[in-house]
Order: C-alpha cells, then structure tokens, then sequence
C-alpha cells in the first residue's frame, strides 16, 4: 500500500490500537472506568515533544524519560483514584483529565497554550529518520505487535486471572487472597504507560501537538472504541479502533449527514451486537466450526 492518505489514516489507526488495548486490559479486564486515558496520551507527547525540541534530547530518550513522567502521574493519581468504584471512578478520572487539559492550555509559555507549538524533530535511528508514511507505519505497527505481545502474556498469567477476578467481585477477590489495591495500581500505571507512548508516536509524527487533541472527547472516544469492539476481548478493542477511526473518513461522503450515520452505525452495533465486533466474530466462528462438525459427521 503507497497511498500516502490510507497510510497516514493507518498509522493513526495503529496509535489508537496502542491505547485501546492498553484500556482493554484495564476496562474490559480488571472492571475499571477511565475517562482520563487523553490525559496520559498529552503528558507522553508534550513530554517527550519538549525534551527534544526545547531541551535537545533524543527524540528516543525524550520517549523513555516521558514514560517515566506518566508513570509517576499515573502511580500518584492511582493511589486515591482507585480506592473509588464505578461512576464515582469514572468522574475523577474524567476531573483528572480536565485538569491536565487545562494546565496544556494555560501554561503558556511551557506548551504554546491553545496555539500548542511545532517544529518537533522527528524520530531516526542510526542516521535513518522516520520522514515518511511507510516508515512510520512500520514501526507503529511493530510496536503494536510487541505491545499485544505483552498484553496477551499479561491477560493469561496470574495478573490476568486476578485482574478477571476483581471484575467479578472485588469483595470476594480480596476474600481469595488477591491483593487487590496492588493489582489495580500497576495495571492503571501500566495502561498510562502505553498511552504516553502512543502520544510520543503521535507527536513526533504530526511534528504539531495542541492541547485540543488530548481533551476529553477523545478519552470518551477511547472508551467508545473498546466498547464497541468488545471490552472484554483484546482483538476487538483493535477492531473497535479500526472501525471508529476509519469510519468518519469514509462517511465525509454524506456530508452534513455523516454524523447521523455514524451515530446510527454505533447504535445498530450496540443493539444487535451487546459483546461488540468481536462478539460477532465469535459467533460466526462457532456457526463455521458447527458446519464443519456436521459436515464431517455426515
């Protein structure tokens, strides 16, 4: 594919992938509601775009020290956040990404303010800068393989049994012996993490950031896309990603009615599809396997 608009439209797709699986994990997994994943996602691009264009780092190492940074925000926001449950969680996360969208535009003289600030190098290894569409989409996409690597490991291991265990009951996970504070905190962190390196990506491919990209449309746009996909299936939080990000772009077609559409297509979903895109998957395969089965019992 060398089309510079549908590559330019994936790797935005692969950037959204990388925080939709991240919040999977921590949504659709371990039960807990974030409306503040854009806040991570700005402080990873604004931190990583100031330390390579203001003070001269490596864009790379303006990428490790802005995971560093969201992990601590994230590690100091966990402790008091997490101790809430349900919409009580989603409201301050939702406070917390409001506060971090405010501080982007008002500091100015530090972020550009509503303006925001360009100029912002772009990635290179080794002499060879990521200037193009391909190059970009390649190592976006390689990332989200080694991302989805990771999160596969981490769903099927003790934290990932655990983690199902608090969706379930959180009361009776603690009853089992599962520490439940500790679990939550480090895949809270963990999720904002990954998030920071999708902002990082984002920034240093645009070469532009205002604080408009990271407010709380787009957190809601977040949660959204892993609903839709199937909060519960890691697949799907891609397929939901997929399928929000590449819609709009399609139905400008319709004009002024695009948004009709859109909304009518998310609620066809919801309604005929209550586990999401991958739901629907799901069931398709066991009517194949079904067909198969029958086709060899014959």
């Amino acid at each position: 594919m060398r089309n510079p608009y549908y590559l330019g439209m994936l790797v935005f797709v692969g950037i959204y992938s990388m925080m939709t699986i991240s919040l999977c994990l921590l949504l659709g997994y371990g039960g807990q509601i974030s409306l503040g994943h854009a806040a991570f996602y700005g402080i990873g691009a604004y931190a990583s775009s100031l330390l390579s264009a203001r003070v001269g780092l490596s864009p790379w190492i303006g990428i490790l020290v802005a995971m560093f940074i969201t992990g601590i925000f994230a590690f100091l926001i966990s402790v008091p956040v997490l101790k809430l449950r349900g919409h009580y969680l989603a409201m301050a996360t939702l406070g917390f990404g409001e506060i971090v969208y405010i501080f982007f535009n008002s500091a100015v003289e530090l972020t550009g303010g509503p303006s925001g600030f360009g100029q912002i190098p772009r990635l290179s290894v080794f002499g060879f800068v990521f200037k193009r569409d391909i190059d970009f989409y390649y190592l976006v996409w390689a990332t989200v393989v080694v991302l989805l690597v990771l999160i596969l490991n981490v769903i099927h291991s003790r934290v990932g049994r655990a983690l199902r265990s608090i969706h379930g009951s959180e009361t009776a996970a603690n009853a089992m012996g599962v520490d439940t504070a500790s679990i939550k905190m480090k895949v809270f962190v963990f999720s904002a993490v990954i998030a920071s390196i999708a902002g990082s990506y984002y920034a240093h491919y645009v070469t532009f950031i205002s604080p408009t990209t990271f407010d709380a449309n787009v957190s809601i746009l977040l949660v959204t896309m892993v609903v839709v996909g199937g909060m519960s299936n890691v697949w799907g939080a891609l397929l939901g990603a997929l399928l929000l990000a590449t819609l709009p772009e399609y139905l400008r077609t319709f004009g002024d009615y695009d948004i009709l559409i859109y909304g009518a297509v998310m609620l066809i979903i919801m309604m005929f599809a209550p586990e999401g895109l991958a739901g629907i998957l799901s069931i398709i395969k066991r009517r194949f396997s079904r067909q198969l089965y029958r086709q060899g019992a014959s």
